[in-house]
């Protein structure tokens, strides 16, 4: 891959390193060579990570260059930099470079200046009260983003834009000669101007007019503006992608493994067009099974640095809202030259296992292969096989369910978390309106797919992790950290309110606890809100070149090796895995871990705006039937509302802790939950409420409700 810079808005490892380097030195000051030998960067490959941290650090003044080269921070003994966080008051949190979040500083909002969600920040420390640090934001350092999604208003004769984006405190003031053809009503993408008086609105001007508010169309094109994804590809990766030619040569197929006459097929959802997987099932002559698990070849098609891989890597990942995918790759190659559609011989790179019938592996062999998959089930066709329906290749399919039955009990044995969390799905009519809101819900087709890629996963990492005679071998790993023991705690405290026990006596019981709840709570009212909780208390996964194992899957060695279609650190995976067999020495460690930055980045990113678009969807569900009353459970509880579930259609809204009735009520954040002052009454997470939609507000995707008092239908 070619040398892409950091993106807007986020300081790399590298970059946090050289500033920490540079403040170390005081005035003295310090050279790149010794900043280079600091870091242990010694190969002058690597070099140009210093000058790239040192270029930007000096375009956000961060730091000067003295005498004889020698590089000096800007940063005065009272301010540190860090990145804010704004929240509904307009106040702010900065959370300081290598510091712990007990160390965050609080910004009031009268002194967050110009400082806006996400941007790094320089924040000068000025006491604080209760053991809290206090400061004032002295400069914005680097804004986390530029561009900004929003509705143009005509006010009083002038033109504004309300950014969608909850945390932007002020409107956008847009000049006329500034509205790019934008006019009242519209949905619009605007571009931060300069902005130095907080006092004085922003002001930006439009740069795409996505069309009128409240379309479609329209709002699925900003949700992804909002958050920098791509609306479209550009002309020179399509071209590029169109010119590549299918692969299959005799040569191409001579030298990978030819599996083409084993029994093959594809699991998949019924609409799914880009098929990343197959497996293959044979008996061999001393009863075991091969099974094969099988990968579109990607790479065999997208070579590192070729423009169509720097947009794949800038992507990092498909974006799945409710009625599209936005692809990492072009059709070209996602839905035709990759995927493994039926009928056809397909380049594939494989996990092949020899499994015996309580599914232990005895041998296991990783390459590149040429496969044909003879049949394309959709889960559902597979889950009727399994159910006891009749149909080709039962008994294949049922060998494999077996089996895969077999991994999964070993994986629950171990100590991995029987997390199951069904995905909330929409049926909209031709206009994308919708029309009834529900949740897929995961059967046993999906689990034997599963657990086949997980196994894949797991063996590709463990061969590589294993250290070798050459030492260690850099590699992207998905891990999985510890849960945060004080959510461990409000998760015990929620399952004690309904009558159940979290009892842990030390750390490793936790999972077969938590997978004891979960089965205890299956088919109950309260198994939705004690599943969101646990699911709450569990860290983010990421991707790094630094293992610490899987918590959840309670394996010591994980990547992502089984979706190289859909998401990028799958093709370093494959890369990687490549090079290793070919016996390569080891990677450029640094350069992954920027890359495992970016993924881990971007995949948040995606799965925000994913979640933005489900929004969207309920908030205008529910926008038809403000004055329906509902029955719901209470979701999440804050300091300035109650958000509430509603049972029958899965979507969310908040009651104002204001406008609760009958109380003055106070937020207990130690034991998460409100108390009325005078009433002595209680409301946890969980409790059932009868409510009704008060108002929607589309622009920004919330729900008001209110509490109608009303007796809970059962």
């Amino acid at each position: 891959m070619s040398r892409r810079k950091e993106p807007q808005g986020a300081a790399s490892p590298i970059t946090q390193a050289v500033l920490a380097a540079v403040r170390r030195a005081g005035a003295a000051g310090i050279t790149s060579q010794q900043l280079a030998l600091k870091l242990g960067l010694k190969d002058r490959s690597q070099r140009y990570l210093i000058s790239d941290a040192l270029e930007d650090l000096l375009d956000a003044d961060s730091i000067r260059v003295g005498k004889k080269g020698r590089f000096i921070s800007n940063i005065a003994r009272d301010e540190s930099e860090g990145v804010i966080s704004i929240i509904a008051s307009g106040a702010g949190f900065v959370r300081l470079d290598g510091a712990e979040g007990s160390d965050d500083v609080f910004v009031p909002e009268r002194h967050v200046g110009t400082a806006l969600h996400g941007d790094r920040v320089r924040v000068r420390r000025s006491g604080g009260r209760g053991g809290r640090p206090e400061g004032r934001v002295v400069s914005v350092v680097k804004r986390r983003r530029t561009h900004f999604v929003g509705v143009l208003h005509k006010q009083q004769g002038r033109h504004i834009l309300v950014a969608d984006d909850q945390r932007m405190p002020k409107p956008f003031f847009v000049a006329m000669n500034d509205l790019g053809g934008g006019v009242d009503g519209d949905k619009a993408i605007l571009e931060l101007g300069e902005w130095r008086d907080p006092k004085d609105l922003p002001r930006g001007r439009v740069v795409r007019v996505l069309g009128k508010a409240g379309e479609h169309e329209v709002e699925m094109h900003a949700i992804l503006a909002e958050f920098g994804l791509p609306l479209e590809f550009p002309e020179n990766v399509l071209h590029e992608a169109d010119g590549i030619p299918d692969g299959r040569t005799p040569g191409e197929l001579a030298r990978r493994r030819d599996m083409r006459g084993i029994t093959t097929f594809t699991i998949d959802p019924e609409d799914a067009k880009d098929l990343d997987d197959a497996l293959s099932i044979q008996r061999l002559d001393n009863g075991n099974w091969e099974v094969g698990i099988h990968i579109a070849d990607v790479t065999h098609y997208v070579k590192a640095n070729s423009t169509l891989d720097q947009e794949a890597a800038a992507r990092a990942t498909s974006v799945y809202l409710v009625d599209r995918v936005v692809p990492m790759l072009p059709e070209r190659l996602s839905n035709d030259l990759c995927s493994l559609n039926a009928g056809t011989d397909k380049l594939t790179f494989s996990a092949v296992f020899e499994l015996d019938q309580k599914a232990h592996v005895h041998t296991e062999w990783f390459g590149r292969t040429v496969i044909h998959s003879g049949r394309r089930f959709a889960y559902a066709e597979a889950q009727a096989l399994i159910d006891g329906g009749q149909g080709d290749l039962k008994e294949e399919v049922l060998e494999l369910h077996r089996l895969a039955q077999q991994l999964r009990q070993a994986r629950l044995r171990a100590g991995a978390l029987e997390i199951v969390s069904n995905e909330v799905r929409f049926r909209l009519d031709e206009k994308g309106v919708p029309l009834e809101v529900y949740e897929k819900v995961m059967g046993e087709a999906n689990w034997l797919i599963e657990e086949f890629m997980l196994l894949a996963n797991r063996r590709v990492a463990a061969w590589v992790g294993r250290r070798k005679k050459g030492g260690e071998r850099p590699f992207v790993y998905r891990v999985h950290d510890l849960p945060d023991p004080e959510k461990v705690d409000q998760l015990r405290a929620l399952a004690r309110s309904f009558g159940y026990q979290l009892q842990v006596q030390h750390p490793e019981e936790l999972p077969h606890a938590i997978n004891t709840l979960l089965r205890e709570i299956r088919g109950k009212e309260e198994e939705g809100i004690i599943r969101q909780v646990v699911i709450r208390t569990m860290a983010k996964a990421t991707y790094t070149t630094d293992n610490i194992g899987h918590y959840g899957l309670a394996f010591e060695h994980y990547t992502h090796f089984t979706s190289p279609i859909r998401r990028y650190p799958d093709m370093l995976v494959h890369r990687a895995l490549a090079h290793y067999l070919d016996h390569g020495g080891p990677l450029d460690k640094e350069r992954l871990e920027m890359q495992c930055v970016h993924s881990s980045m971007m995949e948040r990113r995606a799965a925000d705006a994913e979640r933005a678009s489900v929004r969207y969807k309920q908030a205008e569900y529910l926008m038809a039937r403000i004055g329906e009353e509902f029955d719901g459970k209470v979701s999440g509880i804050t300091s300035w509302g109650v958000y509430v579930e509603l049972d029958s259609n899965h979507c969310e809204g908040m009651i104002p802790v204001r406008d609760m009735r009958g109380d003055i009520f106070k937020f207990e954040e130690e034991r998460y939950r409100l108390v009325g002052m005078r009433s002595g009454r209680t409301i946890h997470l969980g409790d059932p409420l009868r409510v009704i939609v008060r108002s929607v507000d589309m622009d920004r995707r919330t729900v008001d409700l209110r509490e109608t008092g009303g007796v809970r239908r059962t």
